[in-house]
């Protein structure tokens, strides 16, 4: 990462919510061609999330923990902060010696530039404006929110104009939280109703939705320079599970994540 880091830009896409067998359910029945043509081998790696629930995952993830592989370790970090006895640190990771990566990577030159998704992004309230503060610019409207049925392309369309903007030289690290998986997301699936709600089958469609429109992204943040992209859930969610519904809880459903991260190799 420390080739990576001031040479590539950056991105980091979280589909909030997104549970690790749905993902792999739908990559290997192919319904996934956008994201499963940028997967390597075409898979999801599986992987423990930092937290179970927005706030406390993406608080991890900016300080450098992102989801660690759901194998005995320890796991070298790809970032990490500068502190003593750090037993996942090595010579690949990229150090920072402030208190979290986006503003170690703006003390790199990077432009850092969040567009924001569910509630804890929506900075209409102390809470909600802490993760967006961390960032120098960031976006958040109505339509990027769980209530909206067209969010992600909303989203895509202001991350395409965020890099339309830039300066060429300008090296760009984008956070972009996809708000279409978590609930509601009846809306996704085709015939599905308020009343019937969410289930691992809108949430499925969700994320199938979400797949018809990343290659925009995809190609925007890959437009300038090649792009070192991390694409991955913050954490999963219950759908009835052993009794369960939602996440902020302990199931494995929940803390059982997919991540991928590979090089968008440039389009121009």
């Amino acid at each position: 990462m420390n080739e990576v880091v001031g040479r590539d830009d950056l991105l980091l896409l979280t589909l909030d919510t997104l549970r690790y067998d749905v993902a792999v359910e739908l990559a290997a029945a192919g319904r996934l061609p956008n994201l499963g043509a940028q997967l390597p081998g075409g898979t999801w790696e599986r992987r423990h999330a930092p937290g179970n629930f927005t706030y406390a995952s993406h608080q991890a993830m900016f300080a450098g923990f992102l989801p660690t592989p759901a194998s005995p370790g320890p796991h070298p970090r790809l970032f990490a902060a500068r502190f003593a006895g750090s037993e996942t640190t090595a010579g690949r990771t990229f150090v920072f010696d402030t208190p979290d990566l986006v503003s170690g990577l703006a003390a790199h030159g990077y432009r850092t530039v969040c567009v924001g998704g569910v509630g804890f992004f929506n900075k209409q309230g102390a809470l909600g404006g802490v993760l967006p503060g961390l960032f120098q610019e960031s976006h958040w409207e109505p339509e990027f929110s769980v209530a909206s049925p067209t969010s992600f392309e909303a989203q895509v369309a202001r991350a395409e104009q965020v890099v339309s903007e830039l300066p060429p030289q300008q090296r760009l690290f984008l956070f972009l939280n996809a708000s279409a998986l978590h609930q509601p997301n009846w809306f996704h699936l085709p015939g599905a109703t308020r009343e019937t709600g969410d289930n691992r089958a809108t949430h499925a469609a969700a994320l199938e939705y979400i797949d018809r429109h990343v290659g925009r992204l995809f190609a925007a943040m890959s437009s300038r320079r090649r792009c070192f992209a991390i694409v991955c859930s913050d954490h999963g969610t219950a759908y009835g599970d052993d009794g369960y519904t939602g996440h902020r809880l302990g199931h494995d459903c929940v803390w059982t994540v997919p991540y991928s991260h590979f090089f968008l190799e440039p389009t121009a």
